[in-house]
């Protein structure tokens, strides 16, 4: 489906729209209090885990603790590892026929797509335990669907939101850096997007027109990025929680997602899904493909060279991508370049939220410049 294909029409005109999740809950040893929460919510009986190797390591034992005491039996499943039709056919098949209360995702962004497809095939409430804060997947209501070789397939979008997203931050803590530094990517291209959005009276990802609300929240994310980015990467390097640590992780799981949802997408993700196409990407994670997407979009809308500059230092400075070469591209390569750049300007793709129209020939040239620039710093 088509993100244009979302529009809700009311007399011709779209409606303001900002969706959440039903409660974020974060901190230190959150998982020891997940048995509260599902019980505050009114949930009882068993229950279905669908499971990353960290998280089945880390926190089914915990889950085991806590969970019977609150009248939850849970059954663990293991995650396949790509968000795929077959993965979830899978998943759906392995859930059906049992008297399950919900379904809870434990793991990345891919996980937390793969588990929110399969509790809305299931007719269950979905909740959400991120062990990284690499992607602003888990608060939203919609799933990035990949084929096995990992190229965005399509995506599906669901009418409820997850019942509850829990965060532990300890656990976040110990993930690698480069997990916590790619969910830095992946938020730090909300505000740009918003921005543009809110600019042309664009929709946004649910359908309406961005609420004043999801715009400063996709402002704020920036800003929390931009100022606690460095301090946060280096509580990661020391596995430990700090005070910028979890700003900058409420910023990657809850403004992002807030802020994309509510506040809309445009050039950067949809480069990303253009970059997806090409195999020297897979080995890319989800956010340093929306970080190049970032400086495309930037140079592509003719922002001020300060701003561009600005946004490049902070990404090298982290550990972000300036480059094409960096998510496994060719920029000689003119094949890969015009097919970044074609598969981002299909119809109904975000590009088209721009304030003005988006080809393939100008997509190729902001590659080609964005990556130039880059290479200025690499």
């Amino acid at each position: 489906m088509a993100w244009t294909d979302r529009v809700i029409c009311m007399h011709h005109r779209p409606l303001a729209v900002f969706a959440s999740p039903g409660r974020y809950v974060q901190g230190p040893g959150a998982t020891w209090e997940l048995g509260r929460e599902l019980e505050r919510l009114g949930l009882e009986g068993p229950i279905l885990f669908i499971a990353a190797g960290t998280a089945r390591r880390e926190l089914q034992p915990i889950w085991e603790e806590v969970l019977p005491p609150v009248g939850l039996w849970p059954t663990v499943i293991a995650f396949g590892g790509e968000c795929s039709v077959a993965e979830i056919d899978r998943l759906v098949a392995a859930g059906s026929g049992q008297p399950f209360c919900a379904v809870v995702g434990a793991g990345g962004g891919k996980t937390s797509d793969t588990v929110r497809a399969v509790a809305d095939q299931l007719q269950l409430p979905a909740v959400i335990t991120p062990t990284l804060a690499s992607t602003d997947s888990p608060c939203s209501a919609l799933s990035v669907v990949y084929t096995k070789e990992g190229a965005v397939e399509g995506f599906r979008f669901f009418n409820r939101h997850p019942l509850l997203v829990l965060v532990d931050t300890e656990v976040v803590a110990r993930a690698p850096r480069r997990q916590l530094v790619s969910g830095i990517g992946d938020a730090l291209a909300t505000w740009f997007e918003a921005r543009t959005v809110r600019q042309s009276h664009k929709t946004n990802a649910v359908g309406g027109l961005p609420t004043t609300t999801g715009t400063a929240l996709a402002k704020l994310c920036c800003d929390i990025l931009l100022a606690d980015g460095p301090a946060a990467c280096a509580a990661v390097d020391a596995q430990v929680t700090s005070p910028a640590l979890e700003r900058l992780v409420e910023a990657n799981n809850l403004l992002s997602g807030l802020g994309f949802e509510s506040g809309g997408l445009a050039v950067a993700h949809a480069v990303h899904n253009g970059i997806s196409e090409l195999p020297g990407s897979h080995g890319s994670l989800h956010g340093e493909k929306v970080a190049f997407g970032l400086h495309t979009q930037l140079v592509l809308e003719g922002q001020p060279q300060s701003e561009v500059m600005e946004i490049l230092r902070y990404c090298r400075a982290v550990g972000l991508p300036t480059t094409l070469a960096e998510v496994g591209i060719d920029a000689d390569d003119e094949n890969q370049v015009r097919t970044i750049a074609t598969r981002s300007v299909i119809p109904g793709e975000t590009s088209h939220n721009e304030p003005f129209a988006v080809t393939a020939t100008a997509v190729v040239a902001a590659l080609r410049a964005a990556d130039r620039l880059g290479r200025t710093l690499a």
